[in-house]
C-alpha cells in the first residue's frame, strides 16, 4: 500500500524509519529490506549472490537503426563512437549488464541501454580497468559516477514499463546516466551545478553524438520550469527532502526517483496523482553524494 500525501517536501523522518530493517516503519509503504538485500555501492556486488536470476532480456538492435525506431520497438540503440581503446571490449560491458540483471533489474530496455553506453568513456583513464565493476567511482570535485546497478534500478523504477517522452536528471556529473537515459526517453534534460563537471559531461558526450540530450548549468533544486512538465525526474544526489519545485514539474502520473536522507539514505519513489497530490514509496537503501543548492 502506498502512502498518499497532499503536501511536500517530504520530511526526513518519513523515510528513515526502516534503516534497521524493522517492519512497518513510518513513511515506508513497502516491507523493509534485510541487510543482505541492501543495494549500495559497497554491497551491491555481494547482494547479487542472494538475488534470483532475472528474466532473459533482449539485446540491443544492430548499429544503424534510428533511435526513434528503436524506442518505438522498445529497444535501445547502441552508442557508437570512434575509439582507440578497443581492449575495453563489448564482452566486458555485456558481463557488467549480466551482473546487473542478476541483481534484480529486469527491464529489457534499461539493460540494453546499460550495454549500449561505453562507461569507460566517462571516467578518468587511470580508472579504466575498473570501469565495468559494480561500484561508484570518483570523477572529481568530490562527486562520483554511480554504480551500474543503481543507475539501472532507478531508471527501471522511473520508467515502470512505460514510454518516457521527457525526463529531467538532477546532477549530470560526468554525463554517464544522461547517456543511459537517452536510450530510454525521447528527450533528456540534465542539470549540473558544478561548472567543471558540466563541461566534462559535454566533453564526454560530444564524441557519442547523442541528439536527444540537453545539458544545462544551474541549480538542480530549482528544476527546469521552462522545459516542464516531465514524465520522469531522477536525482543523482541525496537531500533530506525532495524539493517542492521538482514535484511540481512532474506531469500527472509522472514519477520521481530520488535518494533521501543523510547518513542513512533510501531510494524514494514519488508519483504525482493530482494537481496537489502525490504518493510516496520507500524502496531500498543506497548511498549518494549530498544534494546542494546554488552553482559553483
Amino acid at each position: 500500500m502506498t502512502e498518499k500525501r497532499s503536501t511536500f517536501p517530504l520530511p526526513l523522518s518519513s523515510v528513515t524509519g526502516s534503516a534497521k530493517g524493522s517492519s512497518g516503519a513510518k513513511g515506508s509503504s513497502t516491507p523493509s529490506y534485510s541487510p543482505a538485500k541492501v543495494a549500495t555501492p559497497q554491497t551491491a556486488t555481494r547482494n547479487a549472490a542472494h538475488t534470483p536470476a532475472a528474466k532473459p532480456w533482449s539485446l540491443p538492435p544492430a548499429p544503424g537503426r534510428a533511435q526513434s525506431d528503436a524506442l518505438a520497438r522498445g529497444q535501445a540503440q547502441p552508442l557508437q563512437a570512434p575509439r582507440p581503446d578497443l581492449m575495453v571490449s563489448d564482452a566486458i560491458r555485456r558481463a557488467m549488464v549480466q551482473r546487473v540483471a542478476k541483481q534484480g533489474v529486469q527491464d529489457a530496455l534499461v539493460l540494453g541501454a546499460l550495454e549500449a553506453v561505453p562507461r569507460h568513456r566517462f571516467i578518468d583513464e587511470a580508472l579504466s580497468a575498473q570501469a565495468y565493476i559494480d561500484a561508484s567511482l570518483p570523477i572529481g570535485h568530490h562527486q562520483t559516477i554511480s554504480q551500474p546497478y543503481i543507475v539501472g534500478r532507478m531508471i527501471e523504477v522511473m520508467r515502470n514499463g512505460g514510454k518516457l517522452q521527457r525526463v529531467l536528471e538532477i546532477g549530470t556529473g560526468c554525463g554517464y546516466q544522461a547517456a543511459v537515459l537517452s536510450c530510454v526517453a525521447q528527450d533528456v534534460y540534465s542539470i549540473e551545478r558544478i561548472k567543471p563537471l558540466h563541461e566534462l559531461a559535454k566533453s564526454n558526450l560530444r564524441p557519442l553524438r547523442i541528439p536527444n540530450i540537453r545539458l544545462h548549468y544551474g541549480d538542480g533544486m530549482l528544476g527546469l520550469p521552462q522545459a516542464a512538465p516531465f514524465d520522469g525526474i531522477i536525482l543523482a544526489a541525496a537531500g533530506i527532502e525532495v524539493p517542492q519545485a521538482l514535484l511540481e514539474q512532474l506531469t500527472i502520473g509522472g514519477r520521481l526517483v530520488a535518494p533521501v536522507g543523510v547518513r542513512v539514505q533510501h531510494l524514494q519513489l514519488i508519483t504525482r496523482i493530482g494537481k496537489s497530490e502525490w504518493t510516496s514509496e520507500t524502496l531500498e537503501d543506497c548511498h549518494f553524494v549530498p544534494l546542494r543548492s546554488g552553482t559553483v
